[in-house]
């Protein structure tokens, strides 16, 4: 029975028919293609184990023509992939240079430009560190007359002069002037850190300039509206159009039309050239100058709708004014023509007039004056000798100086708000001008190889407002400060109120020491008292 089933099976028909099941997983085959079975068995071949398969690929370049811009392609991308990958080399401006021997050194600074000129130390700082090549001569040749022309200049060479004239300087500095960061003369060291340097002093010749005009133009106003007149006249988004009025705009952009040019590539050289522009014209004659340069070269206009402060709440001035500025409201040509008097008492009597209102008097003989003013005048060390032609005129000159002080010292608290002008203010405005000029000067002189941005974060640093009134502090004169009896109790035990005070205190004794005796003695209190540098001894 057995043997009939065997016989008679199905399966093992089929069995039999199949062949034999491989003995190895590798005799295996997967169909990549879709069927209905995911497994399919191929019959196995005669000797599977000496059959071996080879991968031969085909250089597809082989089929492109020898030209052919492809195979050239990745050719080149194969040769990239052997190269090594370049080293990257740090800026030349990081690389250290052995420094100059001392010959070479010696050599380097006594042909410098910065130290031909004794009688000028100002003037010879802001000089090229080397003299001038032919590619600058060539610039001076093409363009300078036109520059000069523009600016109301004779266009006589400045080298004819007498070596005891600084205008003999103008044409080079006049170039200078010119050479902004953005033209083709700005790689030459000598070219770019020199016009940087005058950039940096033109900016608070500037600001100085204005603030004595505006002080003297608007006696009864208070430094606010000052201000934004002053960023109504040369705020950077006006310049390139003082520039146009003066046609100077193709000496600064020779190959571009200033009007289609974006802000950011109009404004920066425009700014930087208006700056340097006035740093010469300081250097080279003066103050008087800059007013012309400024009111009739390029034409600006105190009145303009668009330099007019904003609207505010304005406070009534009851008090007087000095008497050269009552129903006068003084031009330009005032300001830079005026010459003080002989037997003057102030080195600039009418600013001081303008900042000092003749109601101070009235404060005379107070406690103040007997109790706090002899110390402060000690720790200043005031008064100062001056020779003059007769004793009244010393002992008039100590007596305003007296009120000036005590003006110093008298917190907007206390009378602002019945008499406006009974309050450091003004002085401050003209202090903080004076000392950012004085400032820059000596960083100037001091540090003749720097260029300008590294002169203005030096300046930046050295004139932090928590930094003048520490200095004040030091010197122990913020107890002499003038409150109002509300103020006094809210500043008594919080510095965050009471500091900004002292920072305004020692800005506006800057501006009367300005006022009374002249740029000197503002170098003597920040350098000599005050210590702005602090390089003096400390005392222990």
């Amino acid at each position: 029975m057995l043997q009939s089933f065997n016989s008679t099976n199905p399966l093992m028909e089929l069995s039999s028919s199949l062949t034999p099941f491989p003995q190895k997983l590798s005799d295996i085959s997967f169909s990549s293609s879709l069927s209905p079975f995911p497994l399919q068995l191929y019959q196995k071949p005669s000797k599977p184990n000496n059959l071996r398969v080879f991968a031969v690929a085909v250089d597809p370049s082989q089929d492109l023509p020898r030209n052919s811009p492809q195979r050239l392609l990745k050719e080149l991308a194969q040769r990239k992939k052997a190269t090594a990958p370049r080293k990257k080399v740090p800026p030349k401006r990081f690389i250290l240079k052995p420094p100059l021997d001392d010959k070479k050194l010696t050599e380097r600074f006594l042909n410098s430009p910065q130290l031909s000129l004794k009688q000028f130390p100002l003037l010879s700082s802001c000089l090229p560190s080397s003299k001038l090549n032919n590619a600058d001569q060539t610039w001076i040749d093409e363009y300078l007359l036109e520059a000069k022309q523009a600016l109301g200049y004779p266009l006589e060479k400045s080298e004819e002069l007498g070596d005891d004239n600084p205008a003999k300087q103008f044409d080079t500095l006049l170039y200078l002037a010119f050479q902004h960061p953005s033209c083709d003369r700005t790689n030459a060291r000598h070219v770019r850190s020199a016009h940087s340097r005058l950039s940096f002093l033109g900016q608070y010749v500037l600001e100085l300039a204005l603030a004595e005009f505006f002080l003297q133009r608007y006696p009864r106003e208070s430094p606010g509206p000052m201000r934004e007149r002053v960023f109504g006249l040369i705020g950077k988004r006006n310049l390139p159009m003082w520039i146009k009025a003066a046609s100077l705009q193709n000496l600064i952009f020779p190959y571009d039309d200033m009007d289609k040019l974006i802000r950011k590539d109009r404004e920066p050289p425009v700014k930087s050239v208006f700056w340097a522009l006035f740093g010469a014209i300081y250097l080279c004659f003066g103050m008087p100058e800059v007013y012309r340069v400024l009111f009739e070269v390029f034409g600006m206009d105190p009145e303009a709708e668009g330099c007019q402060p904003r609207l505010r709440r304005q406070l009534e001035d009851v008090d007087y004014v000095s008497v050269e500025f009552e129903g006068n409201k003084l031009s330009w040509q005032d300001v830079a023509t005026y010459k003080p008097p002989e037997d003057a008492l102030f080195a600039h009597p009418r600013l001081f007039r303008a900042c000092v209102p003749p109601g101070m008097h009235r404060f005379r003989g107070n406690i103040w004056d007997y109790d706090c003013k002899p110390q402060v005048m000690q720790t200043l060390g005031y008064p100062l000798a001056v020779k003059d032609r007769i004793p009244e005129i010393t002992e008039a000159r100590n007596i305003e100086l007296g009120l000036g002080l005590q003006l110093c010292f008298m917190h907007p608290s206390k009378y602002k708000f019945e008499h406006p002008r009974f309050c450091f203010e003004r002085l401050e405005y003209v202090g903080q001008k004076i000392q950012d000029l004085a400032m820059a000067e000596r960083l100037l002189m001091k540090h003749l190889d720097a260029p300008g941005r590294w002169l203005q974060e030096k300046h930046r640093r050295v004139l932090m407002n928590k930094f003048c009134g520490r200095y004040l502090r030091e010197k122990y004169l913020h107890r002499f400060i003038i409150y109002s009896e509300q103020v006094q109790d809210a500043y008594e035990h919080n510095r965050r109120l009471r500091n900004p005070a002292t920072t305004a205190v020692n800005q506006a004794l800057h501006g009367l020491s300005y006022t009374v005796y002249g740029k000197p003695d503002v170098r003597r209190l920040m350098f000599e008292v005050f210590d702005f540098e602090q390089i003096q001894p400390k005392s222990v």
